[in-house]
């Protein structure tokens, strides 16, 4: 059994997003974030009933600027993993220069097949694309505030 034998089986497209929601900010992370779960297809290979089961192995992001990631995870908000905005996070980009950026992803996902007497691994990955994700990266310019983020973390912009 070989990765190429799945060609009919068809896995879920993951989805892709950012914060903040389509726009970015040079110089401070945009959270880029993908979702995938494991699931199984049934159908016929090789004149057999099968289930193959799609598990999400790998993420391979493309930024849109020349540079990409592959990590083990598609990410998670700020909010879920209890951080401020523009925070770096494992799946976070600092874009240099303002502009649109089209961000893509691959997700790559380990494939198990159960003729009906359990799981067996097939070597290699499927791969699925995301849509694409599009953001507009801005400059901020700071203004006189009150405090500083320092006097006063919960301000505006901190």
């Amino acid at each position: 059994m070989t990765i190429e034998d799945l060609a009919s089986f068809v896995p879920a497209r993951p989805s892709l997003g950012g914060e903040p929601a389509g726009f970015g900010v040079v110089g401070t992370p945009t959270n880029i974030v993908a979702g995938a779960s494991t699931h199984t297809l049934t159908g016929p290979l090789l004149g057999w009933d099968v289930t193959v089961r799609f598990r999400p192995a790998g993420y391979v992001f493309d930024y849109g600027d020349g540079s990409g990631a592959r990590t083990t995870t598609g990410g998670a908000t700020w909010a879920s993993l209890g951080l401020p905005q523009f925070s770096p996070t494992s799946t976070s980009h600092v874009y240099r220069e303002r502009g649109t950026y089209t961000v893509s992803l691959t997700l790559q996902y380990s494939a198990d097949v159960d003729f009906g007497s359990g799981w067996r691994p097939v070597p290699g990955y499927v791969n699925a694309p995301a849509p694409p994700y599009t953001l507009e990266v801005l400059e901020v310019r700071t203004a006189l505030v009150d405090r500083t983020c320092a006097e006063n973390p919960t301000g505006p912009g901190c």
